[in-house]
């Protein structure tokens, strides 16, 4: 009977997974398969990062840090409104989203996206390597991107996977492994703030780059923005970078996609011709 049982929760998990490409490709052709859990839904992953970014917000409230630099939040919120409208490229869903972007003072040098939207800068990053417009742009860009591949969602699918796996082994080992089945209430950490994979970061940098060229800011900023990021962490990964400092290889990818994006760019010049040189 336990086998019986055992067989049912892997043929689920089996069946519970699906491959898909959250977005469209872009310019910069960004196509890779993801494996995405049926069980753990795109709602269901937005209601978790609503929550956890309330939380946040309501934490950085009570101690006074949230958006108290008034200039600093207006700034990032006019960047934001430039290139919000361009993720319907990747996403034409993107353009419902409940988006919002906050700033908090710290000194943390971070920044991130959650999924549906939620955007938090700290002051931090954008005081302390004394970043321009473009290179703001560049940082949220990929993080916007984070949120549109659905990295968070496709880490929570693994661990969820892993889960119902340990589940069927569990069963038929009569217990022996119920150590591990912790998991689920583990799934946010595991979304949002455990590193993100070389395969994220990378597909990140790309469609961050897109993004931010086809809002009207310069594609060389991605560069300038990781030397920075490289400097200030004395050759240690910084928190936004992940497990994965800005070294000489990712620059260099970088550049090398400077051209796909570049007529984008020059496009959308005439668009804010306003725009000031940083």
């Amino acid at each position: 009977m336990k086998k019986l049982i055992s067989v049912t929760v892997l043929s689920t998990l089996l069946l519970g997974c699906q491959q898909v490409s959250t977005t469209d490709s872009g310019v910069t052709n960004i196509n890779r398969k993801q494996s995405m859990s049926m069980l753990l839904s795109e709602q269901e992953v937005d209601k978790m990062a609503l929550q956890s970014y309330q939380e946040t917000l309501s934490k950085a409230q009570s101690k006074g840090t949230l958006n108290s630099n008034k200039q600093m939040t207006a700034r990032v919120r006019g960047i934001a409104n430039r290139i919000i409208p361009q993720a319907s490229v990747f996403r034409g869903d993107a353009s419902k989203w409940d988006w919002e972007v906050n700033v908090e003072t710290s000194p943390e040098l971070n920044a991130y996206c959650m999924a549906g939207g939620k955007i938090m800068f700290y002051s931090g990053i954008i005081e302390k390597l004394k970043l321009t417009d473009d290179e703001i742009a560049q940082i949220m860009g990929h993080e916007i991107s984070h949120a549109l591949r659905e990295h968070s969602r496709e880490r929570m699918s693994s661990a969820y996977n892993k889960q119902l796996a340990m589940q069927g082994l569990s069963i038929l080992t009569g217990g022996k492994y119920d150590g591990y089945m912790g998991m689920a209430d583990q799934l946010v950490q595991v979304g949002y703030f455990l590193p993100n994979s070389r395969e994220h970061e990378s597909e990140a940098d790309t469609m961050g780059l897109e993004l931010a060229a086809r809002a009207g800011y310069k594609p060389e900023a991605a560069v300038s923005l990781w030397q920075k990021m490289a400097a200030a962490s004395q050759g240690q990964p910084a928190e936004f970078l992940s497990t994965h400092p800005s070294n000489q290889t990712r620059i260099q990818d970088l550049q090398a996609k400077i051209p796909a994006v570049q007529g984008l760019y020059d496009v959308a010049l005439r668009k804010y011709p306003a725009k000031k040189a940083n």
